[in-house]
């Protein structure tokens, strides 16, 4: 942990983030006390240039690359991260493609006026009303997810008289060093097919004159600092490609993607970095494809979180704090509590409805007092949301300033990604305004909740 408790890390915080003179917090040349004040809180802050620059720097690294060894790359944007119609533009502005796992996610994207054929519909589960939505705007690719999904994708084209364009999604088999809820290519899970059946039914698909084939599609799993996964698997789905390739053209590969982020100090050396994972992987296809003799196909990446979640910063005011003395406490002694007796529990106006990745991953984050500075010294702290839940954790561990009281704003970085989006209403308790802030000005891009909107919802 580290001991200057007011310093901001710009390899966790958005590279705009810094103190002002009087010691707030200001992301975008905005402090955090006019987001506050204007807009209230919790509040979901998105740094604009930073979103727009990791886009741009992700979309430049992995064309490069690819361009470098004779081939091509294109990025998709992952809705499921952040979503709304403004951040749906900037992805696009910054050469990005999008994909979406449901109707709700392609009915903003198609509010935000973008082109269908630059979107792709995922998901395990997709209804006959979302197929046939997507075949009648044109979409640009339906990404297959089971051999059921194939008849029910071919007899809702053939109701329409239209042919779609379609991907298979195979398990490459490769296990992703991450959490087991993120890893995605094991053979016992929800999506996917087995690299065994692939052959299969990809002939089945090839034999349907209402889907197009454009290719594979892959993906390990999310918040994976290791590259050895993305490198193998990449070797493993080349190595498909050319087999299948044998009997006819597989003119795209998928590899997918969920690059990881530093969400604290000791994630920063770890998180790839996105111009060396580019090379690698451009390398290794390459190899695979001169060992298979196949030329290397058009590449597409979907890197996930490392997008949107560093351009995100959540603000929360306190306002209960209690001390709990360890030393009378039912638990053992935790060797991480760095041998303190007391611990101080910050409670915020938010918690799991607006973030629940710790309580449903084990998250961890870095937490800033963001209104000032102090030089008080550091007591091990625990911050916690308003919710009647013992697991309301946002922060289950940290060294924060002793004086931090009533009033005070609390800044959480990189909550970009899978915060808002999976937001409930638990508690009654609304969800929360999205501001996009960009040189020194910020501005609504997402409404928040009143009271009067959540009682609304009852029929009576």
């Amino acid at each position: 942990m580290s001991t200057d408790l007011n310093a901001i890390n710009q390899a966790i915080f958005p590279s705009t983030a810094a103190r002002n003179a009087e010691g707030e917090l200001e992301i975008g040349g905005v402090a955090a006390t006019a987001l506050a004040s204007d807009y209230g809180t919790p509040l979901f802050v998105f740094d604009e240039r930073e979103f727009r620059a990791r886009a741009k720097n992700t979309v430049t690294a992995l064309r490069s690359e690819f361009q470098r060894i004779g081939a091509d790359a294109k990025v998709y944007y992952s809705s499921k991260a952040f979503l709304c119609v403004e951040v749906a533009r900037w992805a696009i502005e910054e050469g990005l493609h999008i994909d979406v796992a449901s109707g709700g996610e392609l009915a903003v994207v198609l509010a935000a006026g973008i082109d269908p054929k630059l979107i792709a519909m995922q998901g395990n589960n997709k209804s006959r009303a979302e197929l046939r939505e997507a075949i009648e705007i044109g979409i640009g690719s339906i990404v297959i997810d089971s051999a059921h999904e194939i008849e029910r994708l071919s007899e809702e084209a053939a109701k329409l008289g239209k042919t779609v364009r379609v991907f298979l999604r195979v398990n490459s088999g490769v296990h992703a060093t991450t959490h087991s809820f993120l890893a995605t290519a094991h053979e016992d899970q929800k999506f996917g097919v087995p690299l065994t059946q692939a052959a299969e039914l990809i002939e089945r698909i090839r034999s349907d004159a209402n889907m197009d084939l454009r290719g594979v599609h892959c993906h390990i799993g999310s918040q994976i600092h290791a590259v050895d996964g993305f490198v193998e698997s990449a070797a493993r789905m080349t190595e498909l490609v050319a087999e299948l390739s044998k009997t006819g053209p597989v003119p795209e590969l998928n590899l997918g993607g969920g690059f990881g982020i530093a969400y604290n100090q000791a994630e920063v050396e770890s998180a790839p970095n996105i111009f060396e994972l580019a090379k690698q992987l451009a390398d290794t296809v390459a190899v695979a494809c001169e060992r298979a003799g196949i030329p290397v196909p058009l590449l597409s990446f979907e890197p996930g979180r490392s997008i949107a979640a560093p351009a995100g910063v959540t603000l929360y005011t306190v306002g209960n704090i209690k001390t709990v003395d360890l030393t009378v406490s039912d638990k053992a002694a935790d060797p991480a509590d760095l041998g303190y007796t007391e611990r101080r529990y910050i409670s915020i106006d938010g918690g799991m409805s607006d973030n629940l990745r710790p309580a449903f991953y084990n998250a961890t984050y870095t937490a800033r007092l963001a209104n000032r500075t102090s030089s008080a010294p550091p007591a091990l702290s625990r911050v916690v949301g308003k919710h009647c839940e013992t697991g309301d954790i946002v922060l289950h561990r940290a060294l924060l300033q002793s004086d931090i009281s009533e009033g005070d704003l609390i800044a959480f970085a990189a909550t970009g990604a899978y915060g808002w989006v999976l937001a409930s209403n638990y508690n009654y308790v609304p969800r929360p305004a999205v501001v996009a802030v960009r040189d020194g000005e910020s501005r609504l891009i997402v409404r928040g909740e009143t009271i009067k909107d959540l009682v609304a919802r009852s029929v009576y």
